[in-house]
């Protein structure tokens, strides 16, 4: 009775999130790991059997949309 288990603390855990982290930024840091994700699975394709870095992976920008990196330049602002 005294004690609780591991479900009360994960509801515990996503109602602290929400009302501190609010929904937009947990949406945000779960996109972000996604595109994080994708970035190394497609580094994994891509890479040479010599060591040699592709034209893609030397430019980051090129893989973030447009419009997170004018979100981002805007938050920074």
């Amino acid at each position: 009775m005294g004690s609780f288990s591991i479900w009360h603390w994960l509801v515990v855990l996503v109602v602290v999130l929400v009302l501190f982290g609010g929904g937009g930024k947990l949406s945000r840091l779960m996109g972000d790991a996604a595109r994080g994700i994708n970035a190394f699975k497609k580094g994994l394709k891509d890479s040479d059997p010599a060591g040699t870095v592709s034209a893609e992976a030397q430019d980051p920008a090129k893989e973030i949309p447009a419009e997170a990196r004018e979100r981002d330049e805007t938050a920074k602002s």
